[in-house]
């Protein structure tokens, strides 16, 4: 298999090369026919992760021995580089690892992915009830899934208790954007840096805009506005996302030099108690540790979790979650014992497993019982009563205009752009792609 990358990290994962596979069905000479094979590409590098897949794997083949399971691995940059050239080989693979939004739907306007909803809604839609309405909701275009859901990401506010402690500031007060801000000028009045700031990737800073975005206009306005209607971009509620932005950025609440911070670094000011706040990925807790000076960053039960605000008035509400969303897109000639094998890779028993692994917040009905770090399980909660999940902004929206939105999230937060200008480049963006 020409796109195979063979390493000692997966020693352990299981290869079938195509002499082997000829040697098995001679030795299997009786028999009527050739097992199924099924292709799973995946990108995973933790080896203990792939070993959990394997376990799996190894289940699945024991009840079901007319078909053999074949993972297959490349490295994220090379996935991305070689998958339109697979997509269109004698070598595609049955099943691959999508991110959702754009990314999915321009995977699927190729017509290379295959089209689950009959899948789905198959035994009186046995399989859609399996997953969180939200999960399969991102997935779909049209009308239309693309993808068998696998995991979620969610986008909270993470804070050090002790600087909280000191600012004398509570994060259960803290419900409105206006109890934010008003928390956010508290905490620079002691002395304390308010939140660590990742203006240099510019995407970190996308996620206040996004979620504005969300709180203000709700999912009528963004839908409607990434489908070329109404008012697109310039809608008021977007415009008033834009300046509520604006409003923080006012109160200089980054730390200094945020502007040209990585994430990595970002991650390295809040681990080091060098910034009260942080507004970042379910697994923060762990990565802040990562990137923390000393190599330990803050200890586990002094990281507290809040949702992001609501804003009064607005049309958002607060069970409107904001993070990635992942799947398993299937291609256009995979076997049904592919999206068979899928439906039991994904069922609540073993997302459980994953789950308790630490390889995700599971997507499955019932399974987020499976997160055991605290923190983990609070964003897992939060996802299971999620009224609307939607992926990332500068993915959801494609990668040109996804650029522009990191670029004005930025722009507006530093004061160097209003943000009517601002939704009128992202307007212009959009338009341009069109």
């Amino acid at each position: 298999m020409n796109f195979m990358l063979k390493s000692a990290a997966f020693a352990g994962r299981r290869i079938v090369s195509m002499a082997a596979a000829a040697g098995m069905l001679l030795a299997g000479a009786g028999a009527a026919s050739a097992a199924t094979v099924v292709k799973w590409l995946h990108l995973e590098l933790d080896p203990k992760f792939v070993a959990v897949w394997e376990e799996i794997v190894k289940k699945y083949e024991a009840q079901h021995p007319d078909v053999d399971i074949q993972m297959q691995f490349l490295e994220n940059e090379a996935f991305k580089a070689k998958l339109p050239t697979l997509l269109q080989s004698d070598d595609v693979p049955d099943f691959f690892y999508s991110w959702g939004g754009g990314v999915l739907k321009q995977q699927s306007e190729t017509g290379a992915l295959q089209d689950v909803t009959a899948a789905l809604d198959a035994d009186g839609g046995k399989l859609r009830k399996a997953y969180t309405p939200a999960s399969v909701d991102g997935l779909t275009f049209d009308g239309k899934t693309w993808a068998i859901p696998y995991k979620v990401g969610l986008v909270s506010f993470f804070y050090n208790k002790a600087l909280f402690a000191k600012a004398g500031v509570k994060a259960e007060d803290i419900r409105t954007w206006t109890d934010f801000l008003e928390a956010v000028k508290k905490i620079k009045a002691a002395g304390i840096v308010p939140i660590a700031g990742g203006g240099g990737d510019k995407w970190p800073i996308h996620f206040y805009w996004s979620y504005l975005v969300m709180r203000e206009g709700g999912q009528k306005v963004f839908e409607a506005a990434k489908n070329g209607e109404g008012e697109g971009f310039l809608d008021p509620a977007v415009i008033k996302a834009g300046d509520d932005l604006a409003e923080l950025g006012k109160l200089e609440p980054f730390q200094p030099g945020y502007l040209g911070a990585t994430w990595p670094q970002t991650l390295g000011v809040f681990g080091d108690g060098k910034a009260a706040m942080i507004l970042g990925f379910e697994n923060t807790e762990a990565n802040q540790r990562k990137n923390a000076g000393d190599g330990k960053g803050l200890a586990p039960d002094n990281i507290g979790r809040f949702v992001f605000p609501t804003v009064e008035g607005g049309a958002g509400k607060p069970t409107d979650t904001l993070g990635g969303l992942n799947g398993w897109a299937v291609t256009k000639k995979a076997s049904k014992e592919a999206i068979d094998f899928l439906a039991f890779l994904t069922n609540a028993d073993n997302e459980r497993m994953m789950a308790k692994a630490g390889m995700l917040l599971p997507v499955a009905t019932g399974a987020d019982d499976g997160v055991v770090n605290p923190l983990l399980a609070e964003s897992a909660k939060q996802l299971a009563g999620s009224s609307w999940h939607q992926n990332f902004f500068d993915q959801d929206l494609g990668a040109a205009v996804g650029r522009v939105v990191n670029d004005v999230s930025v722009e507006i937060v530093s004061g160097q752009m209003t943000s009517k200008d601002g939704a009128q480049m992202i307007q212009d963006a959009f338009e341009l792609e069109q």
